[in-house]
Order: C-alpha cells, then sequence, then structure tokens
C-alpha cells in the first residue's frame, strides 16, 4: 500500500494516553515517557503512532511524526462504515458495526479518539478482553484498515456496484455519500475559520506591540537629538 502524504492533509491530533514507563537494566531503573497519539483529518484518514523520550514534549512529538507515517484510509459509507468488522490484537479485541444517521459514536476511550479522527460520526463499538489502549488502538486501525467499499469490492469482482449490493442499496449508497460530502465541506470551512480567527488576534496583537515600540525608538531617537540655536 502506498503512503499516504500527511503535508497535503488538514491533520489534527489527540493525544490518547502519556504515561511514564520504566525499563530495568543491570544498574537499575531508567525511566521515560511513553505516549500514544492519533492524528487524522476527520474526512477518511487517520493514522496512530506511539513516541518515547525523557520530556513530555518530546515523547508526544515523537508519536505525531509516528503516526503521520502510518496513516491509512478509511472507506466510509456516508457517516458511518461499510459493514460490521471485528479485528484482534493481541489479548484486546474490538467490534465495529455500522449505525444509522444520528446515531453518534458510541464509543469510549481510545476507539472514539480513532474513529471521531477518522470522520466516522455514527457508529456502533465493543471492546473486548483487555482494554491496554496501545493493543485496543492498534486493533481499531486494522479493523478500519480491512474494511472495503462497495465500489472497491465491484473492482475486485469484475461487477457495478448495483449487482453486487442491490439497485435500491447503490442508490442509497451513492445518496449518502453526497450527504456526506457537503457535511465534511461545511465542517472543514467552519474549522478554517476558527482557525483564522484564533490567529487573527495574535497577528493584530504583535503588529500593535512593534507600532508601539517603533514610537518608542522614535521618540528616544528625537530626545537624543542636539539643539540648535
Amino acid at each position: 500500500m502506498p503512503r499516504i502524504d500527511a503535508s497535503k492533509l488538514n491533520l489534527e491530533e489527540t493525544v490518547v494516553q502519556v504515561r511514564r514507563v520504566a525499563k530495568v537494566v543491570k544498574g537499575g531503573r531508567r525511566f521515560s515517557i511513553r505516549a500514544l497519539v492519533v492524528v487524522g483529518d476527520r474526512n477518511g484518514h487517520v493514522g496512530f503512532g506511539l513516541g518515547k523520550a525523557a520530556e513530555y514534549t518530546d515523547a508526544i512529538r515523537k508519536g505525531v511524526e509516528d503516526a503521520k507515517k502510518n496513516l491509512i484510509e478509511v472507506p466510509l459509507v456516508g457517516t458511518t462504515i461499510p459493514f460490521l468488522i471485528n479485528k484482534r490484537f493481541g489479548a484486546s479485541e474490538v467490534m465495529l458495526k455500522p449505525a444509522a444517521p444520528g446515531t453518534g459514536v458510541i464509543a469510549g476511550g481510545a476507539v472514539r479518539a480513532v474513529v471521531e479522527s477518522a470522520g466516522i460520526r455514527d457508529i456502533l463499538t465493543k471492546s473486548l478482553g483487555s482494554t491496554n489502549p496501545a493493543n485496543v488502538l492498534q486493533a481499531c486501525i486494522a479493523a478500519l484498515q480491512d474494511l472495503r467499499s462497495a465500489d472497491e469490492e465491484a473492482v475486485l469482482r469484475g461487477k457495478s456496484v448495483a449487482e453486487i449490493v442491490g439497485k435500491k442499496q447503490a442508490e442509497r449508497l451513492a445518496a449518502a455519500a453526497a450527504v456526506a460530502a457537503e457535511q465534511a465541506a461545511v465542517a472543514r470551512a467552519v474549522r478554517d475559520e476558527e482557525a483564522q480567527q484564533s490567529r487573527g488576534p495574535s497577528r493584530r496583537r504583535d503588529r500593535g506591540e512593534g507600532q508601539s515600540s517603533e514610537r518608542r525608538g522614535g521618540g528616544e531617537r528625537r530626545s537624543r537629538q542636539p539643539r540648535t540655536s
């Protein structure tokens, strides 16, 4: 699978867990910070990364860099996923089930961070077995990676979407995709506007500080000029 270029996406970061861990060596225990980070553009792209460092900020930064290197594309059907899927990683198992529009994200902890970052707005989930966040994240990412849309399945079988899911279901899928695209465009516009508004006051404040310093500097220069009789 080709790697997705993270520089072309508007990714948002979500820190799932930050904790101190220890490694036992001959001379004693070496402590470090471990960060589990999820990144996504809320439009079908999500990734998970793990970072370790001596400081919190460095661990989170390394986790973000690792997550951007492991982005995957999630096939969405409107605001949910194509079909029910179970995936196991280690002692953790995650079940993802499609839901009707308006259901919302029925998930908690690490699974909620992944599905929200991927842009899924209606889904039913269940975490089985171990609740270790690292294993739960791996299982959830693996489940999303194994999903296939009706279009991809039609290409693999050499058939049309209507032949696989039926004519009515194909029309519903097309309508749901159109609605989801409109909602994603509106949400993206709102986020961009909020980002511009948050950057605006800081820029105006910087300009004001620069102008005031120039004025102060000009006043000092004028006071140093010798008087002429």
